[in-house]
């Protein structure tokens, strides 16, 4: 993820600056007093002293440099998002490990309290931090309002020359928009396009695929004929047919990891970022310039179904 920052749109709110300020200074003064006494949380936490004291120093030392980091981030959150994320996968691994050493009775589970001051009342601030950094450098940010949908209509081409307005006169259209193409579920959803398109055709219905590559870089992904596309690069007709940015539960929610890990097995892998990594899929039924059926996701995971958008009682 990059971030093409101006002064402007990269400014962060300051309780992002204030959190890693405190963050900076509690790592800093954690680690002057684990070299200047390394045998304190042992005592206090009712463990033996260590039999190599400097060893837990160097400890120490990390996590003062840690707060170095978080202070010069701390003046520009977003521009510095990696050390944030660095931190953040410290404060993940740490409990994991402690409650890994705790329960094979290798430490006391008294000694977690560290932990708590280290590591899990940072977890909430971080997320944020991140998430707020990655809606900044992954999505694409709407400039005026949407055109309306006549407009589009005439205005947005399919791959076979022809406008949408003009498609939707001859046939009926099962419009399908897609999440960018390094999406988990775009692959597996591009798996079994053949049968989409089988099934629109069963329908009596021209299947269009709705992307967000340039005019042309979409034939790296979709080689089936007779699928037509149309190149939306800017979301523009996205945000025409009301498909907006997910947030964070659409996302990165318990289903979104399930079902994600289903299709990763099943061979669908991930790829890298081609578009709006935000940005939402959906599907419509189009006719002659006009709605007829209508099937958004709750998640990212949510692959569209044509039997269900020409079948609502199916479930959409």
């Amino acid at each position: 993820m990059t971030l093409e920052c101006t002064a402007e749109r990269c400014k962060a709110p300051g309780w992002m600056s204030s959190v890693l300020k405190f963050a900076g200074i509690y790592n800093l003064l954690f680690g002057m007093w684990v070299v200047g006494w390394p045998g304190a949380w042992f005592q206090i936490s009712g463990m033996e002293q260590p039999s190599y004291p400097f060893l837990w120093q160097c400890v120490g030392m990390i996590v003062g440099v840690y707060g170095v980091g978080y202070i010069a981030a701390s003046f520009a959150p977003f521009k510095h998002w990696p050390i944030v994320l660095v931190g953040f996968l410290g404060k993940i691994f740490g409990p994991i490990g402690f409650v890994w050493a705790a329960s094979q009775g290798d430490l006391p589970w008294q000694a977690g309290w560290m932990i708590v001051f280290n590591d899990l009342i940072w977890l909430v601030p971080f997320v944020m931090i991140l998430w707020a950094a990655a809606r900044l450098g992954l999505g694409s940010p709407a400039v005026g309002p949407p055109m309306k949908l006549e407009e589009a209509a005439r205005t947005f081409r399919l791959s076979s020359g022809e406008t949408l307005q003009e498609a939707s006169e001859r046939d009926v259209l099962a419009i399908v928009f897609l999440r960018h193409f390094g999406c988990t579920f775009t692959r597996q959803l591009l798996q079994n396009l053949r049968e989409m398109h089988e099934r629109a055709e069963k329908e009596g219905a021209r299947l269009v695929l709705v992307h967000m590559l340039q005019e042309g870089e979409e034939v790296e992904f979709v080689n089936t004929d007779g699928v037509s596309r149309i190149a939306d690069p800017h979301c523009d007709l996205y945000r025409v047919f009301g498909l907006g940015k997910g947030g964070f539960w659409e996302l990165f929610g318990p289903r979104v990891w399930y079902r994600g890990a289903l299709a990763f097995f099943k061979g669908c892998g991930v790829g890298m970022l081609k578009g709006d990594g935000l940005q939402m899929p959906g599907a419509f039924v189009f006719k002659d310039g006009q709605i007829l059926q209508v099937q958004k996701p709750e998640t990212a995971a949510d692959l569209p179904s044509v039997e269900a958008l020409f079948s609502p009682s199916k479930g959409a």
